[in-house]
């Protein structure tokens, strides 16, 4: 826990009440009232816990004013432009880069669990053929406690190490089965040779008829988005697989829920959400009706993947992703794909709006990685699922964080109760 420094005065009743106030390393500083219900007797109340820290972290920081996304003092843009996935990885999980010594064995031990035990296969068999991707991956993330005993233990640190190794190596292969079994293809099975993202590509696209070779271009752009995706701080999903695994239940329930979570639209959805507009609007005609909408505080429609909720001023992974997305179209074309020839106008006029650039409504990483993955042929039903493939490290650390965090309880929201008081029961003939 951070230094207290000062503490802040509250008045109830004409009583008044001092409460810690900590300063953190970056951030505004934080009120602890722990201690609050026991000497005042009274909670507080924030729908959405948004003014609330439910714990305390060195993992991940946001601060959306400035535009500043920073995974363990290394901001987003730096991490992305010049490293990959899998460190960003061990960033994450072991709190610092990695050695080449460090990166090169932390790669094999991922690379080696790749593989999910052959008799889950049967899992997939059970779901309808139209099921959706996330549903599958809810379920077979779920149940792989059911296949690896060995590291369900989560006081035994070696157990928890094994757990996150295993978790970051299948995520793909799972999400690569529940899109192979979607569209009625066989399995392909991971290769140890290829990199992290590649294999990925390589699961989703190949087929046993043909030799299927990975684009680098592709592979770099696929390797963005998951890097991009890694880690947000505390937002809904994390949130959730903290306050499972606060019960003390083994990682793999933990990370299923963060899934079942992730796939909420508000949450997960939102590049989906962006693609589904551009459809909307079909061509680049009709692109100046859109902006007039959006512009119209009358009208409900809105121009989805412009602006953040978090960052106020720009998102500042969208530089990098924007980068790639011009790569991948370049490599494949837009000519063809009226979606993205709405895309790319789209992106021209709202960047030459005043009304956007005064309201800093930028394109932001929502907007340009469903660009991408429609460009290189996934459905968007598979949007989510990539972003959880994306997302699992930062789930992981922040499980990790938390099982070790010596202030560890059982998440216990308060409410603020506005039921019927006590009334006695009346017997069903009187009613």
């Amino acid at each position: 826990m951070s230094e207290v420094k000062r503490v802040a005065k509250l008045e109830i009743d004409g009583k008044t009440y001092e409460l810690p106030m900590h300063s953190p390393t970056a951030g505004p500083d934080v009120i602890d009232i722990r201690k609050l219900y026991a000497d005042a007797g009274v909670f507080t109340y924030d729908p959405g816990y948004t003014s609330t820290a439910s714990c305390d972290s060195t993992i991940t920081f946001i601060d959306g004013d400035k535009g500043e996304l920073l995974h363990r003092g290394y901001p987003i843009d730096q991490l992305a432009e010049k490293s990959h996935y899998l460190e960003v990885c061990y960033l994450l999980l072991y709190g610092e880069l990695p050695s080449p010594a460090q990166l090169e064995d932390f790669e094999s031990r991922v690379t080696n669990h790749t593989m999910i035990h052959e008799q889950m296969h049967f899992l997939f068999r059970g779901f309808r053929r139209d099921a959706h991707p996330m549903a599958i991956m809810v379920g077979v993330v779920g149940a792989l406690s059911a296949f690896y005993h060995d590291s369900t233990d989560i006081t035994d640190p070696w157990q928890r190490e094994v757990a996150s190794i295993r978790l970051i190596a299948k995520m793909p292969t799972i999400a690569a089965m529940a899109f192979k079994y979607t569209i009625g293809q066989p399995f392909e099975y991971p290769r140890n040779e290829l990199d992290y993202a590649s294999n990925f590509l390589r699961m989703c696209f190949a087929v046993p008829a043909e030799n299927y070779v990975v684009n680098p271009i592709l592979s770099r752009a696929m390797d963005r988005i998951f890097t991009l995706h890694a880690d947000h701080e505390q937002n809904a999903s994390t949130s959730t697989v903290r306050l499972a695994s606060s019960s003390g239940a083994n990682p793999f329930a933990c990370v299923a829920a963060g899934i079942a979570c992730l796939w909420g639209p508000a949450h997960g959805g939102a590049n989906q959400a962006c693609l589904e507009m551009l459809q909307e609007i079909g061509t680049p005609d009709r692109i100046p009706e859109y902006i007039a909408r959006a512009k119209d505080k009358d009208d409900p429609f809105r121009l989805m993947g412009f602006g953040h909720r978090v960052y106020k001023n720009f998102d500042p992974r969208a530089k990098v992703m924007k980068q790639s997305a011009d790569e991948v179209l370049e490599l494949l074309g837009v000519e063809n794909n009226p979606t993205l020839q709405v895309a790319k106008e789209l992106e021209r006029q709202a960047l030459a709006d005043p009304y956007f650039a005064d309201k800093k409504l930028f394109p932001n990483v929502d907007f340009y990685s469903g660009i991408i993955l429609e460009a290189m042929g996934f459905p968007t039903s598979m949007f989510t699922p990539i972003f959880a493939v994306s997302r699992t490290i930062g789930w992981i650390s922040q499980w990790k964080e938390m099982i070790a965090d010596p202030q560890l309880k059982i998440g216990r929201p308060r409410q603020l109760y506005k039921g019927a008081t006590l009334r006695d029961y009346v017997d069903i003939e009187k009613r």
